[in-house]
Parts: C-alpha cells; sequence; structure tokens
C-alpha cells in the first residue's frame, strides 16, 4: 500500500484529502505552515506536519495543493526528495520553470503529474472520441466562465481559468495552435486579468477561448463547429449532444440531435485513483511504461503565457 502526503489545507487540499481517505492507500499526513489546519488532518485520521520537509521522508507520493506562487520551491524539494508528485494546475506561472521541474522528474525517474481534472471528465472523453469523425474542423468555442467566488489571487483568469480549457484542447486534438493572440481586461485587480477572450490559430482552423470571473453564468462549455457535425459538450453537466448539419452553397441538410449516453462520475476522484495507479507501477519498476503529463503541461502553461505576453503587446504571437 501507498504512502502518500497532502501539501496544502486549502479548499483543493480537503478535496484531495477526502477523495484519498476513501482510496486504499496509506495517508500519512497533512502539511500546512497554518496551526489550525490540524483539525483537518484530525477529521481524516491522519497526522499534521507545520512543515512539509518533515513529511517527505515518510511518504511515495504526494499531492501539492499550495497557491500557484509556491508550486515551484514545494514541487522541486519534493522530487529532489526522490518523491512522486502530482501538483494542481498550473505547475508554475513560468513554462522555463516548468521545463525544468518536468526534466528533473525524467532523469530522476519520477512521476510529475499535473492537475488538470477535466481530462478524467466523462463528457471531455466523450468530445476526444466523437471529434475525428465530425468531419474537417472549422471553430471550436469554449468558455470557463463564473462569478460564484471572487478570483483567485495567485494568478489572473488566464492561468487560473484559460490553462483548463487549453488543456482539453490540447487533450481532444491532435494538434497545437500555431499562433495565439488575447484581449484582457483588469477590472477588479490592475496585475490579475478577471476576464480575457484567446484567439487559437491552428492554421486551418481557430478555436476561441472566454474566461471570466465576472460573468452572471457559471459555464464550462464547448461548440465544436465541423463539416459533418456541430458538437456541444458541457462539461459541468457532463453532457455531449451531437448536431448532424451540413452546410453548403445549394442546400442545408439537418439530421436529428443525438444526446450521447454518458455515465457521470466525480473526475478528481477519477484523477487520484490513476495517480494512484501511476505510482504503483512505478514502485513495481515501470516507469518506462508510463506518460508523464507534465511533459504535455509545459505547452499549455506556453500558450497561456504567450497569450499573457499577447495581450501586453496587442499582437499575435506565435507558439514555439
Amino acid at each position: 500500500m501507498i504512502k502518500l502526503g497532502v501539501i496544502g489545507a486549502g479548499k483543493w487540499g480537503k478535496n484531495h484529502l477526502r477523495v484519498y481517505s476513501q482510496l486504499p492507500v496509506n495517508l500519512v499526513g497533512l502539511a500546512d505552515i497554518d496551526e489550525s489546519k490540524k483539525a483537518l488532518a484530525e477529521e481524516f485520521k491522519t497526522n499534521f506536519f507545520s512543515d512539509y520537509h518533515r513529511m517527505l521522508p515518510l511518504v511515495d507520493a504526494v499531492s501539492v495543493v499550495v497557491p500557484t506562487n509556491l508550486h515551484y520551491q514545494v514541487v522541486k524539494d519534493a522530487l529532489a526528495a526522490h518523491r512522486h508528485v502530482l501538483v494542481e494546475k498550473p505547475v508554475t506561472n513560468d513554462s522555463q520553470k516548468t521545463k525544468e521541474l518536468v526534466e528533473l522528474a525524467k532523469s530522476s525517474g519520477l512521476l510529475l503529474s499535473v492537475g488538470y481534472l477535466y481530462r478524467f471528465n466523462p463528457a471531455v472523453r466523450k468530445l476526444k472520441e466523437l471529434i475525428a469523425a465530425a468531419g474537417t474542423l472549422q471553430y471550436i468555442t469554449a468558455r470557463y466562465i463564473h462569478s460564484s467566488n471572487p478570483p483567485r489571487r495567485d494568478s489572473g483568469a488566464v492561468l487560473n481559468l484559460g490553462i483548463h480549457m487549453v488543456d482539453i484542447l490540447n487533450f481532444v486534438l491532435d494538434v497545437r495552435p500555431k499562433r495565439v493572440y488575447c484581449k484582457r481586461v483588469n477590472f477588479i485587480h490592475p496585475e490579475r486579468e478577471d476576464s480575457a477572450l484567446i484567439l487559437l490559430d491552428y492554421d486551418d482552423f481557430f478555436a476561441s477561448v472566454e474566461v471570466s470571473s465576472c460573468h452572471p453564468e457559471k459555464k464550462r462549455d464547448a461548440w465544436v463547429i465541423a463539416g459533418n457535425e456541430k458538437i456541444y459538450a458541457d462539461f459541468l453537466e457532463q453532457q455531449v449532444i451531437r448536431f448532424p448539419i451540413k452546410v453548403s452553397e445549394e442546400e442545408v441538410v439537418t439530421g436529428r440531435e443525438i444526446k450521447e449516453h454518458i455515465i457521470k462520475n466525480e473526475p478528481l476522484n477519477e484523477q487520484l485513483k490513476y495517480f494512484v495507479d501511476l505510482v504503483e507501477n512505478c514502485n513495481n519498476g515501470k516507469f518506462s511504461e508510463i506518460v508523464n503529463l507534465g511533459e504535455e503541461e509545459y505547452y499549455t502553461t506556453r500558450i497561456c503565457e504567450l497569450a499573457l505576453k499577447s495581450a501586453e503587446s496587442k499582437r499575435d504571437l506565435e507558439v514555439e
């Protein structure tokens, strides 16, 4: 049974504790600088550490669920201690630092998985399955919008919200964008955008990503407009609807809409179970067979990084 620890006792740290407590693992402890979080450790019948360095020698792997600006040092320390890591997205706010951590994990034979739980959302997986047969892609629109909570203080809407949608696009598509353009609005805070529109150019088609912490609706969804079908995916409700519509200069041929059968799940539960399985496989000498999500994370962070640079320079930028 693998030994796991959680570093960070905020909202998502508590969620990680909840899920791990229901899995067949040895939950060794919770680490947080806030001594009052000891009560949370007691709630889940595990040990409390005010210094995560004291917990690292006791575990096989950790979930890093601290503010984004602290990710780099905590993840680096965990990898240096030869511990597998699952870190909440993004790995860091800097693609070069992310690349450094990815290389450190790879050279050490360690896992560096990233908390993109939408990859474990059945609507996202169904979209990936359907998109190839939908015909020639024309464009995609995606939204990650809400005003249910105040904006986070460790990053703006692009790196906090948009990065999920960029990762979904990277996951469901076989290609990466060639250029990126972004327009942002800093209404609430002068240094952190609360709303943005990101335009990704794939040469033959484009994708727009709307993100906002100020929108009255709460939506995480996407439209895929292709030659044979138009597909709507609602990632919150875990629903996918196909609209067989072919448009030409001569006619519009419309078929009956098809609501896909999807078995709903809790993506975080699936994600953490997957991470536990990966750690067990690594401990059994199967590291070479595992794809480290951290390697792909570099490109996701880089696209968002370029989006912010584009907003600042007011021009589109090439994705290197």
